[in-house]
């Protein structure tokens, strides 16, 4: 039960009959139209702009047209109990407390469905994220990126779309040639005690190496590591595959199971980038021209040659994009877009990528290849993971145990857990910058929202085990004729915006928005129970040791929400604490 589709109805079908009358005059479409939460100051449930978006039509100020239009929308539903008009036209709804009587009803029957958006069509999409080189483990600014990626895709699947989850593997290019290189030497280090040469800034210095070529000796393959030109393929394709099963198990700590790994190598071997820069010739997207020094590289040491270049201008980039290098290699530019044109031909209503803060510069020109190569505008969204620090004690904190100059996935979860290192990588707006605070995640209190939303859960299921119930089973109640308190109608009230939250989070992709509701869903239950130690009326369980019917129905509907924004986060709802 959304009340505010039910509404967001009713409100245009009235004015939809008004304009059959004669009443008022209606724009072609009626889609600005909305339902919202109001403002805290108003003391109301739901809020409409219907008057705002009627008035110019109707050549009337939007205050006078509201007073017009609330009286109609009162007059035929008895579940309001008054209407307010406020600047500049907002008419602002309260319902009496049957209707949240009914609504609660109403979700336990439909409990499985409550929070899905029924009216969105259902999509196919391709969510493409986290994508780090395979040179090394999974660092801490991969953990966000690659949890926002998750927790999207859940919020998709939740909304019932069809959801693929995908990891771009970038083994392709001099990076690999570097990686596969410092293996070697790693490998010449254990077998020959020789010195990794350390001062060549080309290698990979980190500790892991050791353990990647320590694997890889253990394998007994038929391999003399004296020359490295005679073994560079075969142990390229060895060392990435080590590579590739340190970061599927720093992944797998994480709760993150990625449905399909697609591999750059394959991109080109396949010829699938000559293909598309074909394609885009046919077009006419494509011409030879010389570019211009990057910014902020001196400009008298920059040689401009000519070079195949993208129009990427046309679709609103700041300056065209080299497919192809003087010297004809292929761009990294131009193995992407090949990787987006087989995303392509796979035929997903939505392509999501989910990138680094280094790569926010990226996105205009891959967004402007998408829509070159489907004559779409908006086929590829791209979110931006912004950077991760981590504090403790109110200081920046270093813990990396593996050597180098990051933090890794399996350090921070093995300092913090999943759950945490999940729930706090969410707490904030992707685009935002995130305070990690080690501190803070390990306390027992409201100041660790984590903590607080668990605890809400563990609460609730101590309750169902002093009446001998698990909290997990379905409740049946007869008679729903139940009459809440404010205080009870206040947790209802926050209940009723769980589909909003998701309609937001998944038509805005902002998963931050679920943890942050979560809490403010667990702050009104704990408020509520703290009453009960002054009040026994406000307790769950009275005097003779029972639960109420009208408290078992709340109690339900609460935890099935936390158990479902939970379940869409990715992290635990343990019954005790």
């Amino acid at each position: 039960m959304n009340i505010f589709d039910i509404y967001s109805e009713k409100i245009k079908t009235l004015v939809k009959n008004l304009s059959k009358q004669n009443l008022i005059e209606i724009p072609d479409s009626l889609n600005g139209i909305n339902v919202d939460l109001p403002p805290e100051k108003f003391d109301c449930d739901i809020s409409t702009n219907v008057a705002m978006v009627l008035s110019k039509s109707n050549k009337k100020p939007p205050i006078d047209l509201a007073k017009q239009l609330s009286e109609l929308i009162k007059k035929n539903d008895k579940d309001i109990s008054s209407i307010d008009v406020a600047k500049p036209g907002f008419i602002n709804i309260k319902f009496n407390k049957s209707f949240w009587n009914n609504f609660l009803k109403e979700i336990i029957i439909n409990q499985k469905e409550f929070g899905v958006n029924k009216k969105q069509k259902k999509k196919t999409y391709l969510v493409e994220f986290v994508s780090a080189n395979p040179t090394g483990p999974l660092h801490v600014g991969h953990c966000r990126g690659a949890v926002i990626g998750d927790v999207i895709s859940n919020i998709l699947i939740f909304n019932q779309n069809k959801v693929i989850k995908e990891y771009y593997v970038n083994d392709y290019g001099n990076q690999i040639i570097n990686f596969t290189k410092s293996v070697y030497f790693r490998i010449r280090e254990i077998l020959n005690n020789e010195k990794f040469p350390s001062d060549n800034p080309d290698l990979y210095p980190g500790d892991y190496l050791i353990d990647i070529a320590k694997n890889i000796i253990s394998q007994k393959k038929k391999i003399k590591f004296d020359n490295f030109e005679k073994i560079s393929n075969e142990l390229t394709m060895l060392s990435i595959e080590q590579s590739l099963k340190m970061i599927k198990l720093n992944l797998k700590i994480l709760g993150i199971n990625h449905d399909n790994f697609a591999s750059e190598t394959e991109i080109v071997n396949n010829n699938e980038v000559q293909s598309v820069v074909d394609q885009l010739e046919k077009d006419k997207f494509v011409y030879k021209g010389k570019i211009n020094a990057p910014e902020g590289e001196d400009k008298t040491d920059w040689i401009e040659r000519e070079q195949l270049l993208f129009r990427s201008t046309d679709f609103g980039d700041d300056k065209d994009r080299a497919l192809q290098k003087s010297d004809k290699s292929w761009t990294y530019f131009a193995s992407d877009v090949a990787y987006h044109n087989n995303k392509l031909k796979r035929k997903f209503d939505i392509l999501i990528n989910i990138l680094g803060a280094d790569h926010a510069g990226y996105i205009k020109r891959i967004t402007s290849a998408v829509e070159a190569l489907s004559g779409e505008k908006n086929k590829l969204i791209c979110k931006v993971s912004q950077l991760v620090k981590l504090i403790k004690d109110g200081k920046p904190f270093k813990m990396s145990k593996r050597k180098g100059d990051y933090i890794t996935v399996h350090d921070l979860v093995n300092e913090v857990g999943k759950d945490a290192t999940r729930f706090i990588m969410l707490n904030r707006s992707g685009d935002a910058e995130l305070d990690f605070d080690f501190t803070k995640v390990k306390e027992k209190s409201r100041d660790n929202p984590l903590y607080y939303v668990q605890y809400c859960y563990a609460r609730i299921s101590s309750v169902f085990r002093n009446i001998n119930k698990k909290i997990s089973e379905e409740i049946k109640i007869k008679n729903y004729d139940f009459s809440y308190s404010n205080d009870e109608i206040k947790i209802i009230k926050k209940i009723s915006q769980w589909p909003k939250c998701i309609e937001l989070s998944s038509s805005k992709l902002e998963p931050h928005r679920v943890p942050v509701y979560l809490y403010e869903l667990a702050s009104d239950f704990h408020s509520y129970w703290n009453l009960g130690k002054d009040n026994e009326d406000k307790r769950f369980i009275g005097k003779d040791n029972k639960v109420s019917d009208e408290k078992i129905v709340l109690l339900k509907t609460v935890s099935n929400v936390i158990k479902s924004g939970m379940d869409i986060i990715g992290v635990d709802t343990p019954e005790k604490m």
